[in-house]
């Protein structure tokens, strides 16, 4: 009895530890004497840290190795956001559950909650066409219905890191030189990335690419590519047997020579596409989240990107 007893002990402790284990904010804490900031998912971690210098303090809520798109937050998490004084999310349908979460903070909660993707044009999940007229097309649609991978074109990814800039200077106006200087020094690199895509990509004979999921619309549609994608913007719906004959027929009609794959992602059905088509596969990154090994190394969304143009430049001669 007294055996049974202490396996018990043991399995509800290891139990407890992993639990405790799926949720950043078990693992991170907030900072005193810097301005604390939660973000959504890692982009925004990512730029609020490169502005915010040593005056932030900043906990991405979703944890490496998870795919957003799968993450739900917990109480924890509420917590964490509610004790802090900003907290960063992007909006335009990406993140299914901040409704819900917004509405969970504490009453008595001073943290200010923004949406990074104001001030971006939106393209629809159909992919055909941006609208210029940004507040008013969003206030008449569902946010569903907006493609929400908006930091996946470099200029984009330059007016929410500008948003992420002027909240932090609302909150701490003491250290705005320091965050006006960040920013600009980041905006040159948004805009040496946009310049590297734009003049390596016109070179290339084709365009079209054969993509895991939807998420590349915004990337595509700023460099002239065409995606055709597996499963659907949200990395969740499997394909029919008419959707993988399309796929099929595209790839014979563009001569496709690569399907790119996410690496947050089940690489399977991508591979046996490839193989069912002759074809190979590569890596093409929704920076949705860093691996394990992609954070040690000190990998970034600058980074990344790169390694994204390399594979397309591959994958396109």
């Amino acid at each position: 009895m007294i055996k049974k007893l202490y396996i018990l002990v043991v399995v509800f402790i290891l139990s407890f530890a992993v639990l405790a284990g799926c949720s950043t904010s078990s693992k991170e804490v907030l900072v005193k004497d810097k301005v604390n900031v939660v973000t959504s998912f890692y982009p925004l971690y990512d730029f609020a840290r490169k502005i915010g210098g040593d005056h932030v303090n900043v906990i991405n809520l979703v944890p490496t190795g998870i795919e957003p798109h799968h993450w739900t937050p917990k109480s924890l998490d509420i917590r964490l956001a509610s004790d802090s004084e900003l907290f960063f999310y992007q909006g335009a349908g990406f993140e299914g559950w901040v409704d819900d979460f917004l509405k969970s903070l504490r009453s008595d909660a001073k943290v200010k909650p923004f949406k990074v993707s104001e001030g971006v044009n939106l393209i629809p999940i159909s992919g055909d066409h941006d609208h210029e007229d940004h507040g008013k097309d969003e206030a008449n649609h569902h946010e569903g219905e907006w493609d929400p991978h908006l930091w996946l074109s470099p200029i984009n990814a330059k007016k929410m890191a500008e948003n992420i800039k002027n909240a932090l200077i609302q909150v701490d106006a003491v250290h705005q030189a320091d965050y006006e200087a960040n920013y600009d020094q980041l905006a040159a690199q948004f805009d040496e990335l946009h310049a590297e895509f734009t003049n390596e990509i016109t070179k290339l004979p084709r365009k079209e690419i054969v993509v895991s999921h939807q998420a590349f619309g915004y990337l595509c549609h700023e460099y002239g590519l065409e995606q055709l994608a597996i499963m659907g913007v949200s990395a969740e719906a499997e394909p029919s047997a008419q959707d993988m004959k399309q796929i099929n027929a595209f790839i014979r009609e563009h001569q496709v020579k690569y399907i790119f794959f996410e690496d947050l992602v089940s690489d399977k059905l991508a591979k046996t596409l490839a193989r069912d088509a002759n074809v190979q596969t590569l890596v093409l990154h929704t920076l949705e989240g860093l691996t394990d090994e992609q954070m040690k190394n000190g990998e970034d969304y600058f980074s990344l990107m790169r390694k994204n143009l390399g594979n397309l430049l591959q994958a396109l001669q």
